[in-house]
């Protein structure tokens, strides 16, 4: 079973901009995804105003029987959010490892428009790459 069930990342405004399924028992089909984003945006944006305390970047890991849910926040707002195993460890490195292969080959992409859906070849190359390589370090655990 895989430790990595699925990647979504969302734009500041919510909509799904990358989504990608790494073999989860109960695969989503595109709406589903795209009501799974939206609604993850809008529980992150109401718990970082609900928050008892001062400077809350909302929520950034969803407990649940059959699965977690880690999240990290870019500075402009872009949502990266991992669906995994419960217990995986390490995923907010693994997040920070996405987020700079976005900046990388998304954002200094010339013929990439900012909000809009990630079409990059070379993206989904080394996003392949680093998922993989987590996977085998998970194993060798």
């Amino acid at each position: 079973m895989a430790a990595i069930y699925s990647l979504f990342i969302i734009n500041k405004s919510g909509g799904l901009i990358f989504y990608k399924d790494y073999g989860s028992a109960g695969r989503m089909d595109t709406n589903d995804s795209l009501r799974l984003a939206s609604l993850w945006h809008s529980m992150h944006a109401i718990s970082q105003q609900l928050s008892p305390t001062t400077g809350c970047s909302g929520i950034e890991l969803l407990q649940a029987d059959t699965f977690d849910l880690h999240c990290f926040q870019s500075l402009t707002g872009t949502k990266f959010f991992v669906v995994c195993e419960p217990g995986t460890l390490h995923m907010e490195a693994l997040l920070k490892v996405i987020y700079e292969l976005y900046t990388d080959y998304v954002l200094k992409n010339p013929f990439y428009e900012m909000e809009m859906p990630i079409r990059c070849e070379l993206f989904d190359l080394n996003l392949s790459q680093a998922i993989q390589k987590d996977r085998v370090a998970l194993l060798g655990r």
